[in-house]
């Protein structure tokens, strides 16, 4: 039997893109669902940084570029690349989120999201410990993405990844629903 659904793929492919729009369709269903994405953040046009987005519209810093954040003052500091991540601001948005998954208010097993556990995230120890609790839980169901490293890109694969993101949403709502029954 499925538990958990998780979509990988290459950076920019749409993973983030079709979470949304089966959040809104499982929503619009009456499904119950928590969780967060994550999203890019732009300025002018440039990328810098990237927000956490709880699904009830909270929003903080999960990341910015070097030249925004300035200097550490002697906190410890975490960086994927350019990106310093703001580990105090993730840990403070996401983590609450993951107490309502065990908890029973009557609307049944619930639809978690996870986009993304990702390099950023996973510099959160406390994170690690309630992502791999949610993966027991018999209450809820994960919708997750994991993306694929950066690399010399698979044409193909990124090819059938971008075709197939408008056409599986039907499959992956299919899914869910099997999950949670």
């Amino acid at each position: 039997m499925i538990r958990h659904v998780f979509l990988t793929g290459p950076p920019g492919v749409g993973k983030t893109t079709l979470v949304q729009k089966a959040c809104d369709a499982l929503v619009s269903s009456g499904q119950a669902v928590e969780g967060f994405y994550t999203e890019e953040v732009r300025v002018g046009g440039r990328r810098v940084g990237f927000d956490v987005v709880t699904l009830n519209g909270e929003r903080g810093h999960l990341s910015r570029i070097r030249d925004i954040v300035g200097e550490s003052h002697g906190r410890r500091e975490y960086t994927v690349g350019q990106y310093v991540v703001d580990l105090p601001s993730f840990e403070r948005l996401a983590l609450p989120l993951f107490k309502k998954v065990g908890s029973d208010d009557g609307t049944g097993k619930k639809v978690f999201v996870l986009d993304e556990i990702g390099k950023m995230e996973l510099f959160s120890q406390s994170f690690i410990k309630v992502v791999r609790q949610t993966l027991d839980c018999s209450s809820c169901t994960i919708l997750g993405t994991i993306p694929i490293p950066k690399g010399k890109p698979l044409g193909l694969v990124e090819e059938v990844s971008r075709e197939n993101r408008n056409t599986i949403l039907q499959d992956i709502l299919s899914v869910l629903h099997e999950c949670l029954k």
